[in-house]
């Protein structure tokens, strides 16, 4: 069983809704066991729980949230060293297109290196000009079909890399698949 956590803050909903939709994409995959949790609502436990983490987290003033940062500051310091080799990767809702989301999904991800993830960016076209390559990022409330399915795709892709490198099951490994990943290449 993949054991995925969807660990979010989110200042007005948007990106907590962003983090539904990563968690659909994350129950695509058979035995996935899914948390999807506010920074309020988490606690260490659940990160030692998780194979695989999806991190989100509102962009202010161009990076993440201080209670994103705060969440992951307070964390007891006999946790450290026990995510190596867990599978990462980051999401990010901004109040414009160009306010900064990529940023911050590269902050969430240099965490999660400092905590010894393993992360990753999708290369995947979900729409014509459209990739969650840093991570998936959004402009206000996620409603373009497009925004939903970079969300599920990134849940999806997190799934399928925990699926494959801690369990072993090559079936799910991204070369696998039958969805069109570059439909929109071009």
């Amino acid at each position: 069983m993949s054991k995925i956590l969807i660990l979010f803050h989110s200042n007005d909903g948007n990106t907590g809704k962003m983090a539904d939709f990563v968690a659909e994409g994350a129950k695509q995959i058979e035995g996935a066991e899914i948390r999807c949790l506010s920074v309020d609502d988490a606690s260490h436990e659940d990160l030692t729980w998780c194979d695989g983490i999806a991190l989100g987290s509102p962009t202010n003033y161009g990076t993440v949230s201080h209670q994103m940062k705060m969440w992951w500051d307070k964390l007891p310091p006999e946790g450290w060293g026990k995510s190596d080799g867990k599978i990462g990767c980051a999401f990010s809702s901004g109040g414009a297109w160009g306010g900064g989301q990529e940023l911050t999904c590269m902050t969430l991800l240099t965490i999660l290196m400092n905590y010894g993830f393993l992360t990753f960016g999708v290369t995947d076209y979900v729409d014509k000009q459209f990739s969650p390559h840093y991570g998936s990022i959004c402009a206000g409330e996620p409603r373009e079909e497009k925004v939903k399915e970079s969300c599920r795709r990134l849940g999806r892709r997190l799934a399928e890399w925990v699926s494959t490198l801690h369990h072993g099951n090559k079936h799910h490994h991204p070369l696998e698949q039958d969805y069109d990943r570059f439909k929109y290449l071009g």
